[in-house]
Order: structure tokens, then C-alpha cells, then sequence
């Protein structure tokens, strides 16, 4: 069996320092205007599936709840989950980056951080490393009890590995949403399928890419399990070296869903006064998605617009979920 690695992404840019602002791609899914409603995703654990991350980042520091090292990096030490590859801190701080008047804020600026270090420096791992990182996430049990509340994944390989699958089907049934990037290997072609596991199991919730301009990005995959997209082009975020960068891949999209959903954790628990399902979770999110005029394998069921169930017509005797 070959060894999982990251999808492939491109860095556009590093810098050591931005001033504070809120990147393009958080506001285009509009993310700022559902914060009062969904209290910035406190509470809320987001498992971030990755290379780990930098437990010192200005922007980071203080969401990171836990951690674990799966990987042979730091002489297999589990307790040292320091990302020293630097694409797990980027997706980190696409979900969760701090609102502390420095760098970038996240798509839940409130959420906390489980960092599992599954892959190595060089992007790459065990596909039992996968496995556990995701078990791990499953039963994990913070201080004070907390549960995960979203997976995010944003790796893939192209082996159908069973028990990974089995772990992903484990954590849904245990209500946890799984986020998964659809793949890199995208031709252009939206007629064309691209496979990448574990973005196409029908469980996980696949996520595509489209630019800035909200056009799709010729190397995100179509396949016929994309549930929906997300801004994955130019997308600044944390990186190591307490640095920004700029980056661009599906990896760069899946986040922008998985601090998506913890946001609708806290905004539908508050609306509904109970915690909502995996299923009912979905829901949520896809009624909450723009068609952009791609075929459904290229977009799913659209781009995602956090508050556009408020931007809807509705009778006048009628209240919004907002």
C-alpha cells in the first residue's frame, strides 16, 4: 500500500507579517454576518486532520485545545504535534484564527483546535496513521468533557483503504461531520471524474474549489460525491514561522466548511434548543449554497453562503433562522 500523502497545493506567497483584516474568502461565505447568531463557534471542537500545527502562532495560540502525534516525526513523541511543514497551520487558521486585531481571522474565530499530526514534514504518512488520527477524534474527550464536533481533512490519496472508511463511517455515526477536500487532479473538465479517497466516500462531506470570482478552479476534481464548494484560490491564512501565506488547492477550500459548520452547530443548537444530527447538520449547510451554473459533479450544490436563508423572501408573519 502506498503511503498517503497531501493533495498537492500551490504557495503563491509567504510573508512575515499582515495587518489585520478579514480575508476575502471568509467574507465571501459570509461568515462575519452569522458570528452574533453562532457566537463565533465557541465551544465548538473542529479535529484538524493534518501535519499538525504551530502551537505558538500569534493567531492560534490560544484555540488550540489538544493535540497528537501519530507520525514518526520527533521521535514518534505523541505529545509533540508542532507543524513543521506548514500546511496544517494554514488550514487551521482558515477555520479558527483569532480575532485579536493581528493577521487573519477565521471562519470561526471562536472554535478550538484538536491538532492530530498524521503526516510527516514532507506531506506524508501511513494510512494507519489516518485511521487512528481519525478514531482518535471520534473518542476523544476534552477537561471538561467536550466532544469533537467537525473533522476536517484536507489530504487525500487514491487508495480505497476499508478501515479508513470504516473510521469515517464510525465518526458520522457518532454525529461528527467529515469535511474532506475533493483532490487536486482536476482537468478543466467537468465532464471528466476525478477519485480521490477519502473526499469520494458518499459519508464524508466533499468539498470543491472555485477562485475569488467565484469561478471554479481548473484543478479542483469533479466527481459525481462533491456536496459543495468553497473559496480555494489566493487564500491567505496562518503559516509556521509565525508567517501568512498564500496558498491555493481544494485543502485551501475544505476549511472554510469545516469552521462553516461549527458555526451552524452553535447558530442551529441556539434555534432549535438541542444539538442537531449529522444528517439534520447537512441539511443545514446545503440549504445554505448558491448555484453557480456548474454541473453538480463540478459544484455539488453550489457555493456556500452562510446567511442567505436571511437574503430569502418570506412572508411577512414569518421569522428567519438566522
Amino acid at each position: 500500500m502506498d503511503k498517503f500523502k497531501l493533495i498537492p497545493y500551490r504557495v503563491e506567497s509567504t510573508t512575515a507579517d499582515l495587518s489585520s483584516e478579514i480575508p476575502k474568502g471568509v467574507e465571501l461565505i459570509q461568515a462575519p454576518a452569522i458570528w452574533g447568531a453562532s457566537e463565533k463557534g465557541r465551544g465548538v471542537v473542529v479535529a484538524v486532520i493534518d501535519t499538525g500545527v504551530q502551537t505558538d502562532h500569534p493567531d492560534l495560540a490560544d484555540r488550540i485545545i489538544g493535540g497528537y502525534n501519530f507520525t514518526t516525526d520527533y521521535d514518534s513523541d505523541p505529545n509533540n504535534f508542532y507543524d513543521n511543514n506548514g500546511h496544517g497551520t494554514h488550514v487551521s487558521g482558515t477555520i479558527a484564527a483569532a480575532e485579536n486585531e493581528k493577521g487573519v481571522v477565521g471562519v470561526a474565530p471562536e472554535a478550538s483546535i484538536l491538532a492530530l499530526k498524521v503526516l510527516t514534514s514532507e506531506g506524508s504518512g501511513q494510512y494507519d496513521w489516518i485511521i487512528k488520527g481519525i478514531q482518535y477524534a471520534t473518542n476523544w474527550r476534552g477537561a471538561n468533557g467536550e466532544k469533537v464536533g467537525v473533522i476536517s481533512m484536507s489530504l487525500g490519496g487514491p487508495e480505497d483503504v476499508p478501515e479508513m472508511h470504516e473510521a469515517i463511517i464510525e465518526a458520522v455515526n457518532n454525529g461528527i461531520p467529515v469535511v474532506v477536500a475533493a483532490g487536486n487532479e482536476g482537468d478543466g473538465n467537468e465532464k471528466t471524474s476525478e477519485f480521490s479517497y477519502p473526499g469520494s466516500y458518499n459519508e464524508v462531506i466533499e468539498v470543491g474549489a472555485v477562485d475569488l470570482d467565484l469561478k471554479l478552479a481548473d484543478f479542483s476534481d469533479t466527481n459525481n460525491e462533491v456536496d459543495l464548494v468553497a473559496p480555494g484560490v489566493n487564500i491567505v491564512s496562518t503559516y509556521i514561522k509565525n508567517q501568512y501565506a498564500t496558498l491555493s488547492g481544494t485543502s485551501m477550500a475544505t476549511p472554510h466548511i469545516s469552521g462553516a459548520i461549527a458555526l451552524l452547530i452553535n447558530l442551529t443548537k441556539n434555534y432549535f434548543d438541542r444539538t442537531l444530527t449529522e444528517p439534520e447538520l447537512y441539511a443545514q449547510l446545503i440549504r445554505r449554497t448558491l448555484p453557480l451554473g456548474n454541473r453538480g459533479s463540478a459544484e455539488g450544490n453550489g457555493f456556500l453562503q452562510l446567511d442567505l436563508v436571511n437574503q430569502l423572501p418570506k412572508p411577512a408573519t414569518a421569522s428567519a433562522l438566522h
